[in-house]
């Protein structure tokens, strides 16, 4: 639905000469409308002028392209290149302009949602890490600009480093000299730096102004790492908490604990705990065995969102899950990796039922899951009422199990989307379980249609066809690995070929 006063603004817009010339003319509340018409037609001269004569206070581009009175479409997932690039170019026209008629203060530049197929005219995306680029790169021109403005405008910004873009997102958060813009970083995501990049990088973007800290990949952290990582700023406003694969390892050379005793797990279990706003903890592919309780115990906030996939959990760290204050309180839960129903079916329906009131989200993949689990999995499942969200890719299920399953999850009400392997009978017999990258694209495609085809009619006999069924096959989208593949291959032949030296070197100490 769109009003007359959006229609109106669409008919400007699509004009670039008339709106240049009609600016002036423009009633400074209708800018906002005017920016949702421009962005929604990818007219980006419009709106590069737009924000160089912004003429309010702030610009927070998630809020002006999301559904208002005037147009209910929602333009956040648009992270539309050419008039994210507009929008950059336009803040910096604007901070360069003379004069003391400019109001902007804050320019809010996140909301946007990177999705997988863009829905702009152009249909090229700007990714994270490249608005971190392109708004590093802006900062570092502006710089060496003389500052026309008086004070600086403040950009808010979601930043994405990497070895690639690290000198210049440092120079763009450092203290170098008075620019026109000042970075705020609201949440930073790391990827394929050492950790002493890392420790730089976070201490210029001010740990005490971040919401959401992602750290991944190949950022190869031990527990001394985050011991030091989380110690040197309290993160007070930290939402979000995401750690590497194998970071509550011991450092190389520390002498081992005495039996029973982690000093370093309860540094950081306390240094957790002092974080008030902390409701999202990503640890997967950690080894946390026999460990989670000193890791969660001391947490004054319920955990909303936990990732505890391929941590190695045994029966005590599910016990004290079932049991804990967090499992009442989640909406998000990730314990692929573990063979829940095989080794902890009771601990696992108590977990699901004290979650039931909350969760939302649950991922299952590479669980062990076989044809006899079927009938306790739907009974643990059954309770969880407020469910939208199944994942258990990676399971060695049949399509007549698959068929019992999928009858049970039309029952959860709140149930719209599904991710369900690709049956056991379309593979090999015998094949192995959990799978690689290779065996797991090599089976009967006309089986798995045929088996997928089943299923969605048992979703439509029950009336449920709003619930979306699919098999991504290598897991689901991500923007950011996508946008950064080839500086990640870079990162990781560059490891080999190290791992290749060192280990030849032994091989000649050792003649």
């Amino acid at each position: 639905m769109q009003s007359l006063r959006f229609i109106s603004a669409v008919a400007l817009v699509s004009h670039p000469r008339g709106a240049q010339q009609s600016l002036d003319a423009v009633a400074h509340n209708l800018f906002p409308l005017l920016f949702k018409a421009s962005y929604l037609l990818e007219q980006s001269a419009v709106i590069r002028l737009l924000l160089e004569h912004w003429p309010l206070e702030e610009f927070r581009l998630g809020p002006l392209l999301g559904p208002s009175a005037d147009h209910a479409g929602d333009l956040r997932d648009r992270a539309c290149r050419a008039c994210l690039e507009a929008c950059m170019h336009g803040l910096a026209d604007h901070v360069l302009q003379g004069g003391g008629c400019r109001r902007l203060r804050v320019a809010d530049l996140t909301g946007i949602r990177d999705v997988q197929v863009q829905r702009c005219p152009c249909g090229q995306a700007l990714g994270r890490w490249g608005r971190t680029e392109l708004l590093a790169r802006t900062c570092c021109e502006l710089q060496e600009q003389p500052c026309a403005t008086r004070r600086p405008v403040e950009v808010l910004a979601d930043v994405f480093v990497t070895a690639g873009n690290f000198e210049a997102v440092a120079r763009a958060l450092g203290p170098a000299g008075p620019g026109p813009l000042r970075v705020r970083c609201l949440s930073l995501r790391a990827d394929s730096l050492d950790p002493g990049r890392l420790l730089h990088v976070l201490r210029l973007a001010g740990p005490r102004e971040l919401r959401r800290l992602e750290v991944v990949h190949n950022v190869r952290l031990h527990a001394g790492h985050v011991q030091q990582l989380l110690a040197q700023g309290g993160f007070p406003q930290l939402v979000s908490l995401t750690l590497p694969a194998k970071a509550f390892d011991a450092p190389p050379a520390s002498t081992p604990a005495p039996d029973g005793e982690e000093p370093l797990l309860a540094s950081i279990a306390w240094a957790l705990s002092r974080m008030t706003q902390l409701t999202e903890l990503h640890v997967a592919f950690s080894t946390l065995t026999g460990k989670l309780q000193t890791l969660l115990g001391p947490l004054r906030t319920p955990l909303r969102v936990l990732d505890v996939g391929n941590c190695a959990l045994n029966h005590e760290d599910m016990t004290f899950l079932a049991n804990c204050i967090h499992a009442a309180h989640l909406e998000v839960l990730d314990l692929s990796g573990h063979c829940l129903v095989d080794l902890f079916p009771a601990t696992f329906h108590r977990l699901l039922g004290q979650a039931a009131p909350t969760l939302r989200a649950l991922t299952l993949e590479e669980c062990g899951l076989e044809d006899r689990h079927v009938g306790a999995l739907s009974l643990a499942l059954g309770t969880c009422r407020r469910l939208r969200e199944l994942r258990f890719l990676g399971n060695p299920l049949s399509g007549r199990a698959l068929r019992r399953l999928f009858t049970a999850l039309c029952e959860l009400p709140r149930l719209r989307c599904v991710e369900f392997p690709v049956p056991r009978d379309c593979y090999p017999e015998g094949s192995a379980y959990p799978q690689d990258e290779l065996a797991m694209s090599k089976f009967d495609q006309q089986k798995y249609d045929a088996i997928a085809a089943d299923l969605r009619a048992v979703l439509l006999r029950a009336g449920r066809d709003d619930i979306q069924v699919s098999t991504p096959l290598f897991g689901s989208f991500d923007p950011d690995i996508q946008e950064t593949s080839n500086e990640l291959g870079a990162f990781l032949l560059q490891a080999f070929k190290t791992a290749l030296e060192n280990f030849s070197r032994v091989l000649k100490q050792m003649e």
